[in-house]
């Protein structure tokens, strides 16, 4: 034990961080110090330029010192530079999901070569997100995901327009996907071009987002207050403060008990909106 925690102290980290890194993965106690520790180590000061980023990577995750990185994360990181992936999107991969880095060589390019074939351009700053995101399904489970989406009424143009615009819509479980569907297409203001066209509505809140302010929506239409409703985009993408500041706080004696009664889930609301 002692080695390995000298090999911490010896990189500039703390004491406090050790014990963390250690408490959240006891197991790396066990592992080589010179075979898995010292290498480990060295790999990701290199990509993330210091020992306190290092240390806030192992306390995300102990996967790092779990695996060769030089078998997994040094090739995966040279092959997606070769693709076109900026080293500042690599480097938010480590951060937010550590595993898709250490899979292995032969299954990152397998990855890369399903995006490729789904038309994802390399240039987009999507595509590091749409390899990921295959990343985490099997192949059966791929399939079936693309067959939820064509049993909801999308063809295999929407399908791949869906996944060039907003890969991470096809890590949405079926239910939400259907869910949401049945929501927009309810109003009878939207259709499926609109969802097509801005597939992130997939990835909002049913509860939270969609329904209060489609039914805010609902009424401002129905008295004649908006001339028409706003596009998808809107209700999907517009902050909660222009929100309530262009369709709530102008009409507070029509919907302001609604959208207060419809937001008991998201308390901002009722903190931002002020009933007089």
């Amino acid at each position: 034990m002692k080695p390995k925690i000298k090999i911490f102290q010896d990189m500039g980290i703390s004491a406090n961080d050790i014990a963390q890194i250690i408490s959240n993965d006891p197991s790396s106690l066990y592992r080589s110090a010179d075979n898995r520790f010292t290498p480990s180590l060295s790999v990701l000061k290199r990509f993330l330029g210091s020992s306190a980023e290092v240390a806030k990577v192992l306390k995300i995750s102990g996967w790092f010192l779990k695996l060769d990185l030089k078998k997994t994360l040094v090739p995966n990181i040279e092959f997606l530079k070769c693709c076109g992936v900026g080293m500042d999107q690599i480097v938010k991969q480590i951060y937010n999901f550590p595993r898709f880095l250490l899979h292995s060589p032969e299954d990152m390019k397998k990855f890369v070569k399903k995006v490729d074939e789904m038309g994802a351009s390399r240039s987009s700053r999507l595509f590091i997100h749409a390899v990921r995101v295959v990343s985490s399904m099997t192949d059966e489970n791929w399939e079936l995901k693309l067959k939820h989406f064509s049993d909801l009424g999308f063809s295999e143009d929407d399908i791949l327009k869906m996944f060039k615009k907003s890969p991470p819509v096809f890590a949405v479980s079926q239910r939400k996907l259907k869910e949401v569907k049945e929501v927009l297409l309810a109003t009878e203001k939207y259709d499926i071009s609109c969802i097509v066209n801005d597939p992130t509505s997939f990835v909002c809140s049913v509860e939270k987002k969609i329904k209060p302010r489609m039914q805010v929506l609902g009424i401002l239409h129905s008295r004649n207050l908006i001339k028409k409703w706003p596009s998808l985009a809107t209700i999907t993408r517009m902050p909660e403060c222009k929100f309530l500041e262009k369709f709530v706080q102008p009409y507070l004696n029509e919907v302001g008990e609604v959208y207060m009664a419809t937001s008991e889930l998201n308390s901002e609301r009722n903190k931002k909106i002020r009933i007089k």
